[in-house]
């Protein structure tokens, strides 16, 4: 059974609105969840100036979601980017039958969301750390 997700305009207008807010600190991040039983992405909640560690205590631990983050990425020669990620947050302890809708949902929330850097994090808070997603940003 193949069943596609929608993501209603609200969303659309929320990551619209969260990828041209202006930024010079910190991290923010708008999360995202798919409703099963409606097959409709909703949005959960939005953090501005969070840290990596704090975002990753607000995640569910047994429920996945989508974290379009806007990282303050900090280069080797001192310069600030506020790349734009999108994380992936699938733990192993999550209902199969949600982890698959999330997964078969995944490309076209990021095509949606514009975002071209995935990071997958499966292993819960662990998984997510601002050392991960630095090795990722800068390698």
């Amino acid at each position: 059974m193949s069943a596609t997700v929608d993501i209603p305009q609200s969303i659309k207008d929320s990551l619209r609105k969260f990828r041209f807010a202006r930024r010079n600190e910190g991290s923010a991040a708008l999360v995202i969840k798919i409703n099963k039983a409606k097959l409709i992405m909703e949005e959960v909640e939005q953090f501005d100036s969070i840290s990596i560690e704090e975002l990753a205590e607000e995640l569910p631990e047994n429920s996945p979601r989508y974290v379009v983050l806007s990282y303050e990425l900090e280069h080797k020669d001192g310069r600030k980017s506020f790349p734009l990620v999108l994380i992936n947050w699938a733990p192993v302890s999550s209902e199969i039958g949600l982890l698959t809708l999330h997964a078969s949902a995944l490309l076209n929330f990021q095509n949606t969301a514009d975002v071209s850097k995935v990071i997958e994090v499966r292993d819960g808070p662990e998984g997510l750390t601002k050392e991960v997603i630095d090795t990722k940003l800068l390698h």
